[in-house]
């Protein structure tokens, strides 16, 4: 395993496996990323934080977004100094023994973890976060823990359809204006739209009862709804409820779950990347902000 170093993109190999993630971001999306690593205004950190980001794709692969992400956090925590990161794709390392020297765990857009193989990945993943400790997961991250379900029901979400495919523009509520990993939005109007793919999750593990949704679609927005109606195959829910982004304990933990993320364009978009910002900074414990559930 390996620091992150995007510079030498296209030659870097971080793992087994890695290879495939590393995609050259243009230089006018570097810029738009440093725009927003100025812009941006951390909470003080409390102690040196350090993430450990696994970005392993079994399934489908979101190279772009991997890519592009790596390459924003990098911008950003050489630019603030409010976190540093290791990446990973190798399995050796998501362990009890190598989470002890982080403060949250990133599942970047990682599809289909091999549970079954690597067993303990499940019980020392849960226990560390049970611990004290955080879990921040973006998109695709959800997508897989079918076998784990211990990890599915703290994450909140688990990925079962995406009828809100990506390539249109689709409405989004934002339940909590004033909630401080919402204000990334604040000078938007709500709803708001984005470019973006949507997954819906189903219950459980989804329960507001357990977590405290922040964004959630816009189903009174007629395309949105629109698309939910056509989609005839596959699950379907029928109270009409799409958490998109959300926040919320586990045991001593904090854990933060967005849809957002399907491909480039979220991170260098400053609604977007703030929001998971903000939200990265609440799982490594210097953010505070309510996160018990609403209803």
């Amino acid at each position: 395993m390996r620091r992150i170093a995007l510079a030498l993109a296209a030659a870097l190999a971080l793992s087994e496996g890695d290879a495939q993630l590393i995609v050259q971001v243009p230089s006018e999306d570097v810029a738009k990323m440093d725009g927003i690593a100025s812009s941006w205004k951390p909470a003080a950190p409390k102690k040196q934080r350090k993430a450990l980001v696994f970005c392993r794709c079994e399934g489908f692969a979101h190279n772009n977004a991997i890519s592009y992400a790596l390459r924003a956090f990098d911008t950003v925590s050489k630019k603030t100094g409010a976190f540093t990161f290791d990446t990973t794709t190798d399995y050796r390392y998501m362990n009890a023994k190598t989470f002890a020297n982080y403060d949250a765990v990133v599942l970047l857009n990682c599809t289909h973890p091999d549970t079954e193989r690597y067993k303990n990945l499940e019980k020392d993943l849960v226990e560390y976060v049970k611990g004290g400790k955080g879990l921040c997961v973006i998109h695709a991250g959800c997508d897989g823990f079918l076998k784990a379900p211990q990890v599915a029901d703290m994450i909140g979400g688990q990925f079962v359809s995406h009828p809100w495919v990506f390539g249109r523009t689709w409405s989004f509520t934002n339940e909590e204006p004033d909630h401080p990993v919402n204000r990334a939005f604040a000078g938007e109007g709500n709803p708001f739209t984005r470019v973006e793919e949507v997954y819906q999750h189903p219950s459980p593990p989804f329960d507001r009862a357990k977590s405290r949704v922040l964004l959630s679609l816009n189903m009174k927005d007629p395309a949105t709804a629109k698309r939910f109606e056509e989609c005839k195959k596959g699950y379907k829910r029928t109270d009409g409820d799409f958490a998109v982004s959300w926040v919320k304990r586990y045991g001593a933990g904090r854990v933060f779950y967005t849809t957002f993320g399907h491909e480039a364009n979220t991170f260098v978009d400053p609604g977007r990347l703030t929001h998971i910002l903000d939200a990265l900074q609440y799982t490594l414990g210097d953010l505070e902000v309510p996160d018990e559930p609403l209803k």
